[in-house]
């Protein structure tokens, strides 16, 4: 598994949360294979495998994650074939269910500026941890970042001249994101308060509490704490900020080729998600609306 691990940062270029869902997965496959008496990868086959996904959903699995188990150990039996540690690639017709595609939480316009401008209040008191805070919160809705893309940022990455931030993505796609003047004037405010936090050199644009490279959970709590009072139902991380900024780009008139690329998508079809959110939040306005809805 260590081996493995090393190959999907390193080969296939997979995000470090991806590589600690995959261990996390296969761990509980190890667990699975020892208690069915298999011990050893040459001893894998089609029919354990499918066991294995067949008692994650009996114990209440989400589809979505019975895919990403399918995907996991897929990859593995395929690395481990390929590598001559097995004699055939037992996952090679391992199949899953289809995830369930629910549609994404997205914030109104008046929420997203309510949110927004008590962040600005906060901020102008100039403590350091709210000046970021109102950095991070509309670099997420300005540029639809992922809150990977967001810790993973360098001092260097942001032009403020030019406004746009290079990032890193999925599959180790680079690109360049516009942002607009309020992020502009957000992210130069911070920068002046950020040697308050800074703890040694280096180069990470956001900083966490201690003064090292700001993480994913810290910005999950912020945005956690901030949608908690919101009115909707849904997820409440960084993805709806992503998922509210995609839709409003839309609403506005932005063609899906560009917000695929902005999104930083693989594929357009990810990207059509959000036609479906707009359509949906149209036929909420009609019926709302409309005297012969």
């Amino acid at each position: 598994m260590n081996d493995f691990a090393v190959y999907l940062a390193a080969e296939r270029g997979f995000s470090a949360h991806t590589v600690r869902s995959y261990r996390s997965d296969l761990t509980d496959l190890n667990r699975f294979a020892a208690e069915k008496g298999v011990q050893t990868t040459d001893a894998l086959d089609l029919e354990l495998l499918r066991d294995w996904l067949w008692d994650g959903s009996n114990a209440g699995l989400a589809k979505s994650t019975l895919a990403r188990r399918s995907a996991a150990v897929r990859s593995l039996s395929g690395w481990l074939a390929s590598t001559g540690q097995t004699p055939t690639d037992a996952g090679s017709r391992l199949r899953a269910p289809k995830a369930d595609h629910h549609l994404p939480r997205v914030l109104t316009r008046e929420q997203i500026d309510g949110l927004l401008a008590g962040l600005v209040a906060r901020a102008a008191s100039g403590e350091a941890i709210a000046t970021r805070d109102l950095a991070i919160v509309e670099l997420l809705y300005a540029s639809a970042l992922r809150v990977s893309e967001v810790t993973g940022l360098d001092l260097g990455d942001v032009d403020l001249g030019r406004l746009t931030v290079r990032v890193v993505g999925k599959g180790s796609r680079e690109r360049v994101v516009p942002f607009g003047a309020p992020a502009q004037r957000a992210i130069v405010d911070w920068e002046k308060h950020r040697h308050e936090l800074e703890n040694g050199p280096g180069r990470a644009l956001f900083l966490g509490a201690r003064g090292k490279r700001i993480g994913s959970r810290t910005i999950y709590e912020l945005i956690a704490g901030l949608l908690a009072d919101v009115p909707g139902s849904g997820p409440s991380g960084p993805h709806t900020l992503r998922h509210t900024a995609a839709t409003h780009l839309l609403d506005g008139g932005a063609d899906l080729r560009s917000v695929q690329e902005m999104l930083g998508h693989a594929s357009l079809g990810t990207t059509q998600l959000y036609t479906h959110v707009s359509a949906e939040r149209l036929k909420e306005s009609y019926n709302r609306a409309h005297p012969r809805a």
